[in-house]
This record gives C-alpha cells, sequence and structure tokens, in this order.
C-alpha cells in the first residue's frame, strides 16, 4: 500500500515557548506537547515523586540523556528498515545501538509484513500533529508502529501515554489518508536485555480515542484559550474511529 507522505517533518517543526509545534497552516500543538500539558493526575505524582528522591539536577541528566539515546535508537532502526544504516560511536550511541539490536534480535523485522512509511507527519482536523515513528503491517495488523527504550519494564498502566500517542496518529493517518488503523504496538527495548511488546489492541481502540481527545479538547480550553479552533469531535458518530 503506498501513500503520498509527507516526508520532511523536520522544516515543519517549530518551538513556541519551549513547547513542539508543526507548522501546517498554522501552527499546532504536537501529540507529545499535548500529553505533557495535560498529564495524568498519577503520572504527575509519580513523576514529582521519582523527582524528589534523586534531586532535580539528576533527573534533567537522567532525562537529557534518556532524550538522546532514544533519538540515536530511532535512527538506527530507521536506517535498518530502509537499508541506509546508521552508526554513533559515542557513549550514548553505543548504548542506543545495543537497545536497537536487542529490538532486531526480538525478530521485529520479520515479522514486519508491510512497510508503509517511517517517520511520517500527521495532523488531525487543525486540533493536533505529530510525527509517527512507523506504519505498515506487523504480525498482518495494521498499525501504528513505536519504539521506545527505557532504563526499567513498564507496566501497562505507565504506558497510558505510548497508547494515547498511537491513537492520536492512528486517528490522524485515517483522516488523512482513509485508512482503518484500529492497533498500535509499542515496542519497548529495555537497559539490561529486555523487550516489551505493548499492544493498543482493536476493543480498545475507540475508547482509547475518546481519552486522547478529551486530553486535546483540555489542552485548546485550558493552555491556548484565545487561540481554541473548533470543538474536536467527540460524538462516536462524527469521527473516523474505526472498531
Amino acid at each position: 500500500m503506498r501513500f503520498n507522505y509527507i516526508t520532511t517533518p523536520d522544516k515543519a517543526r517549530v518551538q513556541v515557548d519551549g513547547m513542539r509545534k508543526y507548522q501546517w497552516g498554522e501552527k499546532l500543538p504536537s501529540v507529545t506537547t499535548i500529553l505533557s500539558a495535560v498529564p495524568d493526575q498519577s503520572k504527575s505524582i509519580a513523576l514529582a515523586r521519582w523527582r524528589e528522591r534523586v534531586g532535580e539536577e539528576e533527573a534533567e541528566r537522567i532525562k537529557n540523556e534518556a532524550g538522546v539515546r532514544g533519538t540515536i535508537m530511532h535512527r538506527i532502526l530507521e536506517g535498518e528498515i530502509t537499508g541506509q544504516r546508521h552508526a554513533d560511536l559515542t557513549k550514548l550511541g553505543q548504548e542506543a545501538g545495543v537497545l536497537a539490536q536487542q529490538i532486531i534480535d526480538y525478530g521485529f523485522l520479520k515479522n514486519l509484513n508491510e512497510v508503509w512509511g517511517n517517520e511520517i507527519m500527521l495532523a488531525y482536523e487543525g486540533l493536533y500533529a505529530g510525527t509517527a515513528d512507523l506504519v505498515g503491517v506487523y504480525k498482518n495488523r495494521e498499525c501504528i508502529i513505536d519504539f521506545k527504550q527505557s532504563n526499567n519494564p513498564k507496566t501497562k498502566s505507565q504506558c497510558e501515554d505510548y497508547f494515547n500517542q498511537a491513537a492520536a496518529y492512528a486517528m490522524a493517518h485515517n483522516d488523512m489518508y482513509g485508512t482503518k488503523i484500529n492497533s498500535g504496538m509499542i515496542l519497548i527495548s529495555v537497559m539490561g536485555g529486555d523487550i516489551q511488546e505493548m499492544w493498543l489492541k482493536p476493543d480498545e481502540f475507540k475508547a482509547r480515542c475518546h481519552k486522547w481527545l478529551g486530553k486535546v479538547s483540555d489542552y485548546w480550553a485550558y493552555h491556548v484559550p484565545s487561540n481554541r479552533p473548533q470543538e474536536p469531535r467527540n460524538n462516536e458518530e462524527e469521527f473516523e474511529c474505526p472498531l
């Protein structure tokens, strides 16, 4: 399956007041910006406790290193998919290489039936935008595929933002390209050798779409009230949220 994807997301990304937005005719908040601005209460409490326990300086160091490591891991995996391999010999680059190799050894490429596109820029109804790691067919399911890395294994409840992100990208892809994606697959490479495969399943998809649209509505209502666009469609008969 082929789509006329927009393939230059870096040219469209801008920073506004320290937040990532996308220049898509108008400046739209990214999916990650919305998730950061409208966090679940339990996540906010857990994050605050963690920062207090390790200290602000150490928390920032861990956060920044994880961000760099994750970016390099994505580049390595993208290179494996496209055949344009990426190498980074820095300390964080070597750590990212190990994490990427864990995903490859897990059998990811063998289970990847179709690649529709990677690093795909998506937007939904003038409400938000973002870049999906990979869109295609994995284990015979059309889905959004996202790569994550973590210092420790995660429970499903700790992956709420990942599932919201997958739903956001699926909705945008369906809206833009007329697809019926209703699954998301998150592969988490854990320092130390573990791989976790987390699925947003079809029977969970509609509820997840509604939860995500609630966050979108809250973001526009409380963070940019003077520029709020039309209300997001939240009636199950009014937006493309396939069963």
